[in-house]
């Protein structure tokens, strides 16, 4: 496996054509006050919709990285490092999870934060060197150079854009209103002066809703790797490769295992349906296997840059 082609392009560009498992309907992202995220296509009189966001997919793209019953990094991640807080309550949480990231208020109020803070090297009226910040995310947490991280209990600069980025939409889109009737067994009606158990605000009676879902002429989903950024850091190579090769097995994992988005919208997407559209020629996204031994052999040869042990643990304080 060979990434020569990439080696002078600024973006790696990725579509994959998606379908429902089953039937045609499908239920996309809503929004509060808004609902389902539906536009008019430029110079069409046909639909566009949105169906999982950048934000809701970068999400996704680290969650594809965890094994939920182990509760640790993939077994092909093994060694990556990263962040993990220690609750009052036994519980815990980390890096990889936590919506901000490094960020997050459950790992940097903690004491052994100081640790990463120091590998910042961030100082208050002086100007911040972004590459120091890039050496630290690689010693304490990689999945933040690819996911983008904003330190602002550290410093108001102290970020980094997202450098891997996605999202799915479909084009000539059309709603498929239907509904149902929550049954009550006990006591169907909620009016009345007999009304013997409470009111359907209260969770009593048949309560009948409508459901509004979605067929489409094409689902598609886009990614977007920021390469020139990636060089920028001013990282090892061998650092480089490891996070181009770390978001092509989030996409790649993602694509095999990932597709569940709601109840309602389960996809799939066909072997030929993934193309790599810039560069235009020379490059095809690798198998998840081929990924798989590839990651595994970067996180290797990425060891001296890393912290040891891999896992900080730092205990919560509120």
């Amino acid at each position: 496996m060979s990434f020569d082609a990439l080696s002078g392009a600024p973006r790696l560009l990725i579509e994959a054509e998606l379908s429902p498992v089953q039937g045609q309907r499908f239920q996309p992202t809503g929004f509060p006050d808004l609902g389902a995220a539906e536009y008019p296509l430029p110079n069409s009189d046909r639909r566009g919709l949105l169906i999982e966001s950048a934000q809701s997919m970068a999400n996704r793209l680290e969650a594809v990285c965890w094994d939920e019953a182990a509760g640790t990094l993939d077994s092909a991640l093994t060694g990556l490092p990263y962040v993990v807080s220690r609750l009052p309550d036994g519980e815990q949480t980390n890096s990889i999870l936590e919506a901000h990231r490094l960020n997050s208020p459950y790992l940097v109020t903690s004491k052994e934060f100081d640790e990463i803070k120091a590998a910042i090297g961030f100082e208050k009226d002086k100007p911040f060197d972004r590459r120091k910040l890039a050496a630290a995310l690689l010693r304490f947490d990689p999945n933040s150079l690819i996911h983008g991280i904003f330190l602002e209990k550290v410093g108001g600069v102290v970020r980094l854009p997202r450098a891997l980025s996605a999202f799915i939409e479909a084009e000539g889109a059309n709603v498929a209103a239907s509904g149902g009737v929550k049954v009550d067994r006990v006591q169907p009606a909620t009016t009345g002066e007999s009304t013997a158990y409470g009111k359907a605000a209260e969770g009593y009676g048949n309560v009948p809703y409508h459901r509004d879902e979605y067929v489409a002429e094409q689902i598609k989903a886009y990614f977007n790797l920021d390469l020139a950024l990636l060089r920028g850091f001013g990282l090892p190579s061998e650092a480089t490769d490891l996070l181009v090769t770390l978001a092509l097995f989030k996409v790649r994992r993602f694509l095999h295992s990932g597709l569940r988005l709601r109840t309602a919208c389960d996809l799939d997407v066909p072997e030929t349906g993934v193309t790599v559209t810039r560069p235009e020629e020379g490059f095809e996204l690798p198998s998840l296997e081929a990924l798989t031994d590839r990651v595994s052999g970067c996180i290797a040869a990425c060891k001296p840059h890393f912290r040891d042990p891999p896992v900080l643990e730092v205990t919560y304080k509120k």
